[in-house]
């Protein structure tokens, strides 16, 4: 008996066995259990990280117990974004409506806390009852002098991906509104969201190269830096999956050209630093990031070789939202003597996958959007020694006597940048060396 569906062969690849183009992009299978978020998460974990910003959730409150604190977005200031506000409708609003809900929930909050602007996110109930969203937004923003922007994400309308973009969509009706000059070697950073602080490590790098990072999007985020974003001269994008979109908007209404980068280990985090500095075409950037990557190394490998040592022979799975991190996460085990034997993602594309297959060895297997059976069956067969992935692949590992790497947006410990890495790579080794593991076998 095949451990997945019929219909979703063509999204499961045996690397060196299977000849056919990987199947992505397309909604979850009726049935399978698909470790994929709804359309409103999507949109809530791109906008959570603004600081602040309100965040009202016109649904349930499940719908905010679900996103509260969703991502372990740090801020150097205001801290508006970790409340979670909603409008708790019942089911008489579901008969009545719950426009005048959300009208006196929305002028209530402004009034108190005095945000610098507010997302109002509808959810599924919203998307059936019909509640105007627009309007409320419109008339609220116009008595309270603020914006006021609606974010339409009804969980059903698809899957986590699309609430990307409506999320980048969101933002598009703040940038270009603030008009404070800034230097010309001037990025933005879009797609991190500061998870443990990891932000910082990244704009002090660029700092030390003569980068000015003008805004963040969205990790430690604020309203003002977004409306400014447009001046920026380079879009520099880490999360291709939640932000390319966007890339993609500013590109072609302001003219910015973007690069798609990671900041997951010491490879592409290097790259990243270079590839920014070629852009500018400013030799004294490209020495000042030579010179950054020479510290790092020096600092990092001894350390890592260690671990190398240690870990020989070491085999892990990897199943992570988006499919860049997968492909980095495949190149920062290899630097720890790791070997990646299972790798997919939830938001994958056919030359992602395709970069995938190129990078791992014979034998491995690759899957798109896939479930906890077919995750279990592959782990056991493939003889993984860890798991990495989120929260929902949590309980997988545990249950098999797997050692886990939390690698989700909830996590503490900061995994991108230099430091980063060694985290990374002490997580690994402390994880899967454990003696604990012996009385799962």
């Amino acid at each position: 008996m095949k451990p997945f569906l019929a219909e979703r062969e063509n999204q499961i690849y045996r690397n060196g066995a299977d000849s056919h183009i990987m199947h992505c992009s397309k909604p979850s299978l009726a049935g399978s259990v698909s470790q994929r978020a709804c359309v409103f998460c999507g949109s809530r974990v791109v906008l959570y990280p603004i600081a602040d910003a309100l965040h009202l959730i016109h649904g349930p409150i499940g719908c905010a117990a679900y996103t509260w604190d969703i991502r372990g977005a740090l801020s150097s200031g205001p801290e508006l974004h970790r409340l979670s506000f909603s409008t708790d409708l019942h089911e008489k609003d579901v008969i009545f409506g719950g426009e005048n809900k959300l009208y006196d929930s929305l002028s209530e909050l402004i009034e108190r806390y005095q945000p610098s602007a507010a997302f109002v996110y509808s959810t599924c109930i919203v998307g059936v009852i019909g509640d105007d969203l627009e309007a409320v937004c419109k008339k609220v923003g116009y008595e309270k002098k603020i914006s006021v922007i609606p974010v339409q994400s009804p969980g059903f309308n698809g899957s986590k991906k699309d609430g990307y973009k409506i999320a980048c969509e969101a933002l598009e009706k703040l940038i270009g509104t603030g008009y404070k000059e800034i230097p010309p070697v001037s990025i933005n950073i879009l797609g991190d969201f500061n998870i443990a602080g990891e932000l910082w490590l990244l704009v002090e790098y660029y700092k030390r190269m003569g980068i000015y990072v003008n805004a963040t999007i969205t990790g430690d985020g604020r309203v003002a830096d977004i409306r400014n974003a447009h001046k920026a001269a380079l879009n520099v994008v880490q999360c291709s999956g939640s932000m390319m979109y966007l890339a993609k908007i500013m590109k072609e209404k302001y003219g910015i050209p973007f690069m798609r980068v990671s900041y997951f280990g010491l490879e592409d985090m290097s790259d990243a630093l270079y590839e920014v500095a070629n852009f500018f075409k400013m030799k004294s950037l490209m020495e000042a990031g030579k010179e950054i990557v020479r510290e790092e190394f020096q600092r990092i490998m001894p350390v890592i070789n260690e671990y190398k040592i240690k870990l020989q022979g070491k085999k892990a799975a990897v199943y992570v939202g988006g499919s860049f991190k997968a492909i980095s996460l495949i190149k920062a085990l290899r630097l720890i003597g790791v070997q990646t034997v299972v790798v997919g993602s939830q938001t994958g594309t056919t030359e992602d996958y395709e970069l995938i297959r190129q990078l791992c060895d014979e034998g491995t297997i690759i899957v798109d959007d896939s479930n906890p059976i077919e995750l279990s069956t592959f782990v056991k067969e493939k003889q993984a020694d860890i798991f990495i992935g989120g929260v929902k692949e949590r309980p997988i590992a545990y249950k098999l006597g797997l050692g886990f790497c939390d690698h989700n947006h909830e996590r503490k410990e900061a995994l991108a940048g230099y430091e980063g890495m060694l985290n990374f790579a002490r997580e690994i080794y402390a994880t899967a060396m454990s003696p604990v593991w012996q009385f799962t076998k």
